[in-house]
């Protein structure tokens, strides 16, 4: 079974995001960025799905500029066997990039998608699940446990109420939450021999998809900063601020 996972490159985790001087998105430019902890997540299981000899091969993909062939470096070093990008824009809408992996994944007769929940740029939370609507394919989400066997697959899935679990027949689509694992660290000798690795190129034409911009952003801006709290000396004068605030 060849596994697929979907990587992308976002501001890094620890950097204090900042918008730009026009308000047209977020500076990216001399930030470092890095993969998105979500796809670390789905590629760790998916390697260790290749571990237990129930994968037979991980294909990272990234779509985006040639920038985007960092976090896939990454991916081969860390234990993908092969990494494909597809020459887009960086700010490909979901549907668009639910229709690429579609095609992606019909090229390469792919038996399960394993993607991050989302990305912590955009928080879309979106593409994993036109994915498996495009395919026709069942799906979970938001998985923080996952068990295959025999071509069916048990996702337990973290909801408001507590745990569900879903059972589903392979093909399928999962998307990953924090809790699933622990992704390891690449090794510097691996790191190393990802350099040398060749990554396969290809573009929304030869997968016969159109890249439509549907969605514009207007601008960005700063959330607004939050006032600081007070100290009250009794419940009667909580009770009085709130009903002040029109609260109770």
């Amino acid at each position: 079974m060849k596994v697929l996972v979907p990587v992308k490159r976002v501001v890094d985790a620890y950097v204090t995001p900042r918008v730009k001087a026009d308000g047209s998105g977020v500076e990216t430019e001399n930030v470092k960025m890095s993969l998105n902890p979500f796809c670390e997540i789905a590629l760790e299981e998916a390697i260790r799905l290749r571990e237990k000899g129930i994968a037979s091969e991980v294909l990272a993909v990234s779509v985006g500029e040639v920038k985007v062939e960092e976090v896939l470096r990454t991916a081969l070093a860390v234990g993908a066997d092969r990494a494909v990008r597809i020459e887009a824009p960086r700010q490909t809408e979901p549907l668009t990039l639910a229709k690429l992996l579609k095609s992606l994944v019909k090229k390469e007769e792919v038996g399960l998608a394993l993607l991050g929940k989302q990305a912590i740029d955009g928080d879309n939370n979106q593409t994993g699940q036109m994915l498996a609507a495009l395919l026709g394919w069942g799906q979970a989400t938001s998985v923080s446990k996952l068990e295959i066997e025999d071509g069916k697959a048990q996702a337990t899935r973290e909801i408001d109420s507590g745990l569900q679990v879903r059972a589903m027949v392979l093909p399928a689509v999962l998307t990953v939450d924090l809790r699933l694992n622990e992704p390891r660290y690449a090794s510097l000798p691996n790191i190393m021999k990802a350099r040398k690795i060749p990554i396969e190129v290809l573009t929304p034409e030869s997968l016969g998809v159109e890249v439509v911009e549907r969605v514009k952003t207007l601008s960005v801006v700063e959330p607004a900063k939050r006032e600081s709290g007070t100290f009250v000396e009794s419940a009667t004068d909580l009770v009085a601020k709130l009903k002040a605030v029109k609260v109770l």
